[in-house]
């Protein structure tokens, strides 16, 4: 059985010898890697030296501001610590006196004397600058580090109580 063929609409070209057609370039290529590529040359990067004492500089800054601003912070609230150990030890003094009228002066001599040593910190404290006062801790925490802990933990506490105090107001 024979196959008829049926004329194409458009002639067909013919090949060329020797010579494979090859197939249409992409496009898809960027157009960076069509053009040859440019060398930039990279920034020099400073030496190692040059950037650690930029650093080293601008820490010692840092460190310079924040250490006179919490010595600032620290005299200011040693004044005002003193101010009021005075205030409260010449509230207690004028206590005494209403004590010994009403009890007895025995008890009014417990007074005068816790007056009296509230009296002699804030006189110890006005007398001390705050390194001096930072040394003396140390040494305390040092000698007694019980005492030291202990205090800590009373501290935190009351901290926390006066916390949730004010948190039960604001409610």
């Amino acid at each position: 059985m024979a196959i008829a063929k049926t004329p194409s609409k458009t002639p067909a070209k013919p090949l060329a010898a020797g010579k494979p057609k090859a197939a249409p370039k992409s496009s898809t290529k960027p157009a960076a890697a069509k053009a040859p590529a440019k060398r930039v040359a990279a920034p020099k990067p400073l030496p190692l030296k040059d950037e650690t004492a930029t650093f080293t500089a601008q820490a010692k800054e840092a460190f310079g501001n924040a250490g006179a601003k919490a010595r600032k912070a620290a005299n200011t609230g040693k004044d005002t610590a003193t101010g009021a150990m005075n205030t409260v030890a010449s509230m207690v003094e004028d206590v005494a006196k209403t004590i010994d009228a009403q009890v007895g002066p025995q008890y009014g001599d417990y007074a005068r004397r816790a007056a009296s040593a509230v009296s002699s910190v804030a006189t110890s404290l006005e007398s001390k600058d705050v390194d001096q006062l930072l040394d003396d801790a140390r040494e305390f925490v040092k000698a007694r580090p019980g005492v030291a802990i202990g205090a800590a933990a009373a501290f935190g506490f009351l901290l926390t109580r006066l916390v949730k105090a004010g948190d039960d107001d604001e409610a």
